[in-house]
Order: C-alpha cells, then sequence, then structure tokens
C-alpha cells in the first residue's frame, strides 16, 4: 500500500475510509481489555468534503462499540451488526440463512438492493434460474428478462479464517451501500444491481484466529513480525474446524461449509463473483487480470470481462493512491477456488488479494506499518469498484452470462464425449455418491429407468447418464475430462525455469478428474443420451440393499466400497462379532471378493434386525445366507478369515504435522468412514503410553518428525510396534520411518536418478580443502558443474498417478487391480525388497503412470514400478507405509477401502495381545 510513514497504530485508523464513506461518530474508550488503545475521546474520523450519510443506517460503533477497522471483529458480532442494518432497513436489507459450519455458527447471505428489488426477491430468484438455462427461455423471453434483471453481484469474504480485514471490510462495505447520500455511484448500484454478500465464508476458523490474537495482545497492538499477537498456534485459523483449506474443496464439496455456500450460488446464479482474500503483510493488492495459466475452458468473453473489471478497480485504486498488481501468481487453472468452480457456471469470478496485518498493526521490512484499517479500507474500495462496474455494464454482462451458458450446450453436443455413463457395478455405493456429487455442482444427472444400448454396450437399469449438452456443460467437462491440459507456452516456460534452477510457478495441483479421484470409469461417447431417465437430486445416496433378511447362518457384506467401510465401522461400533476372509470365496454360486465381512448368526444371536439396518444406513449390501458351503476359497472356519477388532486409534495431531494433512486423514476416519480417533499432540507422542493403542497415524509433516520424537521416541515406537502396534505413515511422513536414525523400516528415499552417469561430475572427497580443475566448454559443463551433487527430484505441483494392487497381500483386499494416488512434492522410495517387506501398490510403467496432470519427465520415468504403498512386519506389529497421502483434501474417495485395510486389517493382523 501507499503508506511509508512510521506511525503509530492507533493513528492510522485515520485512513480507514474509502472516497466516499463518511465516519459516523465520535469513537469511545475500549469496551474490553483486549481492544486496542483508542483515539482521544470526542475525536472523530475525517470526511471527505461534500459526502453524508443517513443517520437512520447504525454504524458499527453505536452496534457493537468501536468504529469501522478499529478492531478485528468475531463473526458473533458481524452477524449482530448485519441484524442492525436489516432491522435498520428492511425494505433494502434482506438477512438469508444458507448453512452451519462444523461448529455450528450460523451461515448467511446479507442480500442489498433497491426496495423495488428486494420487494420481489423471490421473482428475481426464478426469473435469473430461468434466464440461466436456454432451454426454459425463448430468445425474446430472455431479452425481456435482461431488460429486467438486476446484476447480480456475489462478495464472498474471509473463507480463510485469519484473513480477517475481508469480514470487516463486508459490514463497512454494507453501510456504504445502504448509508451513502448524494452519491452517483452508489445511486448506480443500487438502482442496477442486487449485491449478496457473505460476510465469513469460515467463522470457525476466524473465531480461532481472534482468541489466539487477543490472548497474546499487550498494552498496544504490536507491530513486530515476532509478535505473538501475529504468531498463530498450530493449526492457525486459516482453516475450518477438520483443517480443511476451503479454498480447495469448491468442488469436492467435503465440508459442510462449502457445500452449503456452493447451494446458495446456485440458487441465485450470480453475474460477478469475487473470493475476497488476503496474503503476506509485504505485498500490497491483486486484483484481476490473473496470472498465467488459465484453464483452457475459461472463455474468451470471461477473461475479457476481468480485464475490463480490473481496470475499474485500478482506477479507483490510483484515485485514492492505493499500490496493487496484477497478473502475478494467483492463476485461473484449479477449478477447486473460490474463484474457479462459480466460473464454469458462467460468472466473472475473481480474487481480491490483500497484504494482511494479521492483527490491528504489521511493519513492513521497509519499516512502514500496515494497519487494519487500511486492509479494511481497500478490500471496501475494490468490492465498491467492482459493484460499480458490474451495474453499469449490466445488460452485457446479462448477455455474455446468457450466451455462455448457450454455448455450452452447443459445444456439448458437438463433443465427443457428449453422453457420459456411469455403471453402478461393483461399487454402487461410489458411483451413487459420484453422481450425487455431480449434481451438487448444478449437473443434470440422470439415472436410467431401464436397459438401454449407447457407445456399443448395453447398460442395465440404474445407470447414470450425463448429457454434456446443457447449461452446466462446461462444469461437467473441467470436472471429468481426464485430463486437462496447461498450455503449452506456459508448460514450456516452466521447464525453461527448472532448467535454470527457478522454482515453477504452478500455483496448485494440475490434476483432478473426478472419475479417476473416485477410481471409477465413465463410458463416453458421442450419442444422444436415453430418453427415460429420472434427474436425480443433489443429496441422491443409494441406501443400502438386504437380500435374503434374517438368514439361518450368517450376512456377508461384500467388501470394496466406502459403504461397506462405514459398515464396518458401524457394526463393530455396536458391538456386533465380525469376521473378514483374506481371500475371494465363492458360496451359493456368487462370488465375493476379498475382505468380505462375515457376521454370523449364532456369533450375534438376535441382531439380524439391527444388522440390517445398519447396512441400509450406511449403503452398504449385505447378503443372508442359509448355509456356509464355500466350493471355492477360504471357509468361514479357515485360518484365513480373521476376527476383526474394535481398534484403537490414535493420530499424531499438532506440530510437527502438516496442517491440512492432519486434519484431511481426522476428516476421512471420523466423517468418512466413522470411526473415532484420539489425536495426540506431537510434542506428547515422544513419551505416550501407547499401550492402550492398536494402530497410530502419523499424517504428512510439516516439520520433521524425527526432530520431535527424537531416537529415544521412535525407540519408544519401534518396541510398540513389535509388541504388536500398527504404525500407518502418510505422504511425507513415511520420511520418518525410512530414516536410518529411527530403526523402523527398510524403506529408503531416492535422490535424483541420473540417466547417463557420465554426465554427472565426480563429487570429491570431503576431507579435501581443493577440487580437481575442471574446463568449462559450454552452458552445458557450466550447468553440470553448478548442479549439486545429490539432491531430490524436482518436486511436483499434483499429479494423479496409475498404481497397481497386489490383490493377494491382506492389504490390498477387496482393493481394485489399479488405483489413481495424488502424486505431490519429491518423495521416491526404493521398492523393499522380499525379505524387507511387501511393496503392496506400485506405481505402473513410465508409459502408461501418469493418469492426468503435469509430471516433469525425469519424475516419471524415476517413478515407474516405485512404491505407493509397502507393508513390513516387525515383531507381531506391522508398519504400513503410504508414499502419497491417501486422505490429501478428503477428496480421493476411490483409496478409501485401502485406507481402511490398513487400519482395521492391520489391526486383525497384529499379534497385539488385548
Amino acid at each position: 500500500m501507499a503508506n511509508t510513514t512510521e506511525r503509530v497504530a492507533v493513528k492510522s485508523f485515520s485512513m480507514l475510509m474509502i472516497s466516499g464513506l463518511l465516519a459516523s461518530a465520535a469513537l469511545s474508550a475500549p469496551i474490553a481489555l483486549a481492544a486496542p488503545a483508542a483515539l482521544p475521546k470526542g475525536e472523530a474520523l475525517k470526511t471527505l468534503p461534500g459526502k453524508s450519510y443517513d443517520a437512520a443506517i447504525p454504524t458499527l460503533e453505536q452496534v457493537v462499540g468501536y468504529a469501522f477497522g478499529e478492531e478485528i471483529t468475531e463473526s458473533r458480532d458481524i452477524k449482530r451488526y448485519f441484524e442492525a442494518l436489516a432491522k435498520a432497513a428492511p425494505d433494502r436489507v434482506r438477512l438469508i440463512p444458507y448453512g452451519k459450519s462444523w461448529q455450528a455458527r450460523p451461515l448467511y447471505l446479507a442480500v442489498i438492493g433497491a426496495p423495488e428489488t428486494i420487494a420481489r426477491l423471490d421473482t428475481v430468484k426464478s426469473e435469473m434460474i430461468r434466464f440461466a438455462d436456454p432451454r426454459r427461455s425463448t430468445p425474446a423471453e430472455a431479452q425481456a428478462l435482461r431488460e429486467k434483471l438486476p446484476a447480480i453481484i456475489w462478495l464472498a469474504h474471509a473463507v480463510h479464517g485469519d484473513e480477517i480485514g475481508p469480514g470487516d471490510a463486508a459490514m463497512l462495505t454494507a453501510y456504504h451501500l445502504l448509508a451513502a447520500k448524494d452519491d452517483p455511484a452508489t445511486d448506480k448500484i443500487r438502482a442496477e444491481a442486487l449485491v449478496i454478500i457473505n460476510p465469513v465464508q469460515n467463522p470457525d476458523g476466524r473465531d480461532r484466529f481472534i482468541a489466539s490474537t487477543r490472548s497474546a495482545r499487550g498494552l498496544t497492538a504490536d507491530a513486530s513480525p515476532l509478535s505473538a499477537e501475529r504468531d498463530q498456534p498450530w493449526p492457525g485459523g486459516r482453516f475450518n474446524h477438520y483443517v480443511f483449506d476451503l479454498n480447495r474443496d469448491w468442488f469436492a464439496q467435503t465440508q459442510p461449509e462449502t457445500q452449503a455456500h456452493n447451494a446458495a450460488i446456485l440458487s441465485w446464479m450470480p453475474l460477478v463473483l469475487a473470493d475476497i482474500h488476503e496474503m503476506g503483510t509485504e505485498a500490497s493488492y491483486f486484483f484481476p487480470p490473473a496470472a498465467d495459466p488459465a484453464n483452457p475452458m475459461q472463455t474468451k468473453a470471461q477473461m475479457q470481462a476481468r480485464d475490463r473489471i480490473g481496470r475499474s478497480i485500478a482506477q479507483a485504486f490510483d484515485r485514492d493512491g492505493l499500490d496493487y498488481f496484477t497478473r502475478e501468481v494467483y492463476d485461473l487453472f484449479y477449478p477447486g477456488y473460490g474463484d474457479g468452480w462459480p466460473s464454469y457456471l458462467g460468472a466473472v469470478t475473481m480474487t481480491f488479494e490483500q497484504g494482511s496485518a494479521r492483527g490491528l498493526v504489521a511493519r513492513r521490512r521497509s519499516g512502514a506499518t500496515l494497519t487494519f484499517a487500511e486492509t479494511v479500507k481497500s478490500q471496501t474500495t475494490a468490492s465498491l469498484a467492482l459493484a460499480l462496474h458490474a451495474a453499469e455494464n449490466r445488460r452485457t454482462l446479462l448477455s455474455e452470462f446468457r450466451a455462455f451458458r448457450e454455448t455450452a450446450i452447443s459445444q456439448g453436443r458437438a463433443s465427443p464425449q457428449r453422453l457420459r455413463i456411469l455403471r453402478e457395478g461393483a461399487r454402487p455405493g461410489d458411483a451413487a455418491k459420484l453422481a450425487g456429487l455431480l449434481a451438487r455442482q448444478g449437473i443434470e444427472v440422470g439415472q436410467a429407468k431401464g436397459g438401454f444400448s449407447a457407445c456399443g454396450k448395453s447398460f442395465p437399469a440404474g445407470t447414470y447418464v450425463i448429457d454434456q449438452a446443457q447449461p452446466a456443460g462446461r462444469m461437467l467437462a473441467v470436472l471429468t475430462n481426464q485430463k486437462v491440459d496447461l498450455d503449452p507456452a506456459f508448460a514450456k516456460e516452466q521447464e525453461r525455469r527448472r532448467a535454470r534452477g527457478l522454482p515453477d510457478q504452478i500455483y496448485d495441483v494440475t490434476a483432478w478428474s473426478l472419475p479417476l479421484l473416485h477410481n471409477l470409469a465413465f463410458t463416453a461417447c458421442r450419442a444422444t443420451p436415453p430418453a427415460d431417465v429420472t434427474i436425480i437430486e443433489a443429496d441422491h445416496a443409494r441406501p443400502g440393499v438386504v437380500h435374503n433378511p434374517s438368514p439361518k447362518v450368517a450376512h456377508l457384506a461384500p467388501w470394496g466400497d466406502g459403504a461397506s467401510a462405514r459398515f464396518l465401522a458401524a457394526v463393530l461400533k455396536a458391538g456386533h462379532a465380525v469376521k473378514s476372509a483374506d481371500a475371494a470365496f465363492t458360496l451359493d454360486g456368487r462370488r465375493y471378493p476379498a475382505g468380505t465381512l462375515i457376521l454370523d448368526v449364532e456369533d450375534n444371536g438376535g441382531a439380524a434386525g439391527a444388522i440390517e439396518a445398519l447396512a441400509r444406513e450406511t449403503g452398504a449390501e449385505l447378503v443372508g445366507v442359509n448355509d456356509s458351503w464355500v466350493t471355492d476359497g477360504p471357509s468361514f472356519g479357515s485360518s484365513r478369515v480373521l476376527l476383526m477388532p474394535s481398534p484403537r486409534v490414535a493420530m499424531a495431531w499438532d506440530k510437527p504435522t502438516g496442517r491440512t494433512g492432519a486434519g484431511a486423514a481426522r476428516f476421512v476416519l471420523e466423517r468418512k468412514l466413522g470411526w473415532p480417533v484420539t489425536a495426540i499432540r506431537g510434542d506428547r507422542l515422544r513419551n505416550a503410553d501407547l499401550s492402550q493403542v492398536d494402530v497410530l497415524i502419523l499424517p504428512a509433516q510439516e516439520q520433521d518428525y524425527i526432530d520431535m520424537l527424537e531416537e529415544s521416541g521412535a525407540k519408544r515406537l519401534r518396541d510398540w510396534v513389535r509388541a504388536g502396534g500398527v504404525l500407518i505413515t502418510l505422504g511425507d511422513a513415511t520420511r520418518f520411518v525410512a530414516d536410518p536414525k529411527a530403526g523402523l523400516s527398510a524403506l529408503r528415499r531416492e535422490k535424483l536418478a541420473i540417466e547417463d552417469e557420465k554426465d554427472a561430475l565426480e563429487k570429491p572427497k570431503e576431507d579435501k580443502d581443493t577440487v580437481p580443475g575442471v574446463i568449462l566448454k559450454s552452458k552445458d559443463d557450466l550447468k553440470k558443474a553448478t548442479t549439486p551433487f545429490e539432491r531430490g527430484p524436482d518436486p511436483v505441483a499434483g499429479v494423479l498417478a496409475r498404481a497397481s494392487v497386489d490383490g493377494e497381500h491382506w492389504l490390498g483386499a477387496g482393493v481394485e487391480e489399479t488405483v489413481h494416488a495424488l502424486i505431490s512434492g519429491e518423495d521416491i522410495y526404493a521398492p523393499l525388497r522380499l525379505d524387507e517387506g511387501v511393496n503392496v501398490a506400485s506405481y505402473e510403467a513410465a508409459s502408461t503412470l501418469l493418469a492426468s496432470g503435469y509430471l516433469w519427465e525425469e519424475n516419471r520415468k524415476q517413478l515407474a514400478f516405485k512404491p505407493f504403498v509397502t507393508a513390513e512386519g516387525l515383531g507381531r506389529g506391522h508398519i504400513i507405509a503410504f508414499t502419497s497421502d491417501p486422505t490429501a483434501r478428503g477428496f480421493l474417495d476411490g483409496l478409501d477401502v485401502l485406507f481402511a485395510n490398513a487400519v482395521f486389517r492391520g489391526a486383525a493382523h497384529s499379534g497385539k495381545p488385548r
């Protein structure tokens, strides 16, 4: 920002108001110990000449007790302020609840518009939905709607809880829109637009941050970068309750906050959407145009609209003397961002990023200070500039939105993958979950009422069919196409940077195909979909199926999908006796996969009804059998049929675990599988008594586990495993067990493989103070001379890779032959030898390994046939290592059964006495 003078923090509050904003009332003394020192009583904030505000609209100070930007506002007080605005101007403000956070904090929208627009709000919504579907309105009707519909503007604030300015800017923006008088720009917004403000997308994270910063605050706000009030305790405020980065979850929709927010967006279909963030303290302000690469499914019209909007915001920033930058860092490639997902509905979306004070005041390296109030000011400036541009260009934006939806239909009709077919197959529950997830994106998903033929195949009733020739066709394509290519010029530039030893500019993962994430295959071709289908709802799920209820001998639950894993957790929690077969078997002419659950009637006397009810609740298939005569494979009494224990599961939590890695692992265990877990803080793990723990999970690490646990802690873990414990490592936590100092695993990380060793310079002996002289004849020679002697492969942003599973090992029971792992980072491990353990899942050959995404050629070659999952016996226990995290982001549904096997079957195969 354009502030270069050191100043007392509280005096910077005079920078609060944007052009046209007026301070309301005199500042009063602090209302709580945690509040900062105030301006002298009676000293009002300065106003801009000629501007005035409606006194009937309450200021923040009148409602909460301090002025805009003077304090960071808790989520409950933000809601209290919006309720006061709605009470003061009920004809212009409507508060609409849309969900709750994990911790039951309310999620809501503030809809602001002219009285005549608010009076017909339900009609506006329905008309916009009709306008968004060219199949439901003729061109003439669409033209009539274009003339009367407002420009629906969506301002989404504070998806990251420690990005604090946006939440307070939401209140200031609303105040200005309601209270500003004699201001032509605001009058234009009121007349032409409907502004929807989501004040806080992540209230749990916000309030966590506020609690930490206030608890560390002293006599005055401290600008030092060393200050505890700006140093967040683990996991920090950025994340939600389950430590998810919600700005990566928009299409995966694993969390209630994103599920509810996306449903709300679909019910309104905004024309423009700004996702309002903060970034590092040293930065100024970012708004569009975005950085490269852009997703190729972004339209030219959307890109041009972002450019126009960026120019409008730049004019406002120039007017107010605010620094900014564009076209750097923040791209539009990954569709899971807050400015990514809505764009495939047709909205013109963008990210705003303000350098954050991460408290009330921060000192930058230059010595200048950045205050919280200044961040509130610039966020409001950007939002109002966007709203004005949208109001002034309402008809253009409506026309381009309609054209986006029309061309999605025509392009879908011409696509070679117009018809996409998903069979229920062997994993009907998982297929239903994927179909329902697609429906939650606003995609029309049909379910065939009867059998049909298409793409040269026959399909049964119940098959899911999706026609890309629909208004959400681009959303369907971007989420289900196997691969979305980076722009060739951008990819070439990244290779050039790597060659020079520079970091790449890929911001996030380059692969996200939902069928691959769920390990389900689509059949696709250019064909017309069958007519006799039922369009499923967004909450679609497959109920459990019970065949032959109340059997005489046993219930069998075929193993291999998420529903069967949830069923196992449910029956164990209910105290029922469950066995599981290590190998496939045939009974009554049906082949049951390895891992199939067996619940003997005799062992569960009188519980048939309860067991069947749990199957229906979890979506599992349950088959009652009246005899146990197995014609192939292990019989029910075989040594290859194990009693499944109720494992006591713990996991590392807090430092040194990676925050999102720990959150995702816990989420998958607790919410997807339904199994409780004890979270143990990392600093207690070194000396923790694990005698009451059967399974210990080490999530991906943020710092080295060996540094926290030390060799003494590693020895305690080694002794615990020998006594029958199951140690599971996820992602780069595998570095810990592979560290020779830990003495736990034979796994070892590989350094970068050099294909032609002659091209590598000889490493000098360490005890020499000179090295042999070398004559460099070319730049290639210089590159060799400056390359580190030992280094790992270059890190990968995130790709989906194929891995083959050993189905004969109990860890691979019920898992499909090929799964897809999300590879990120630089870790590649050498395979275990036969006398060391088992490589249960290994990456495929270099020619077929890459399923989706952009992967460096050296990594592709070196990853071939290397382990994804290994199992080692140690004493009576086991060490199970996932070299890539199977729980990453909670969206790898296709790996849930493999992860469940590690937890439940790992415990069953250990020799730990209970």
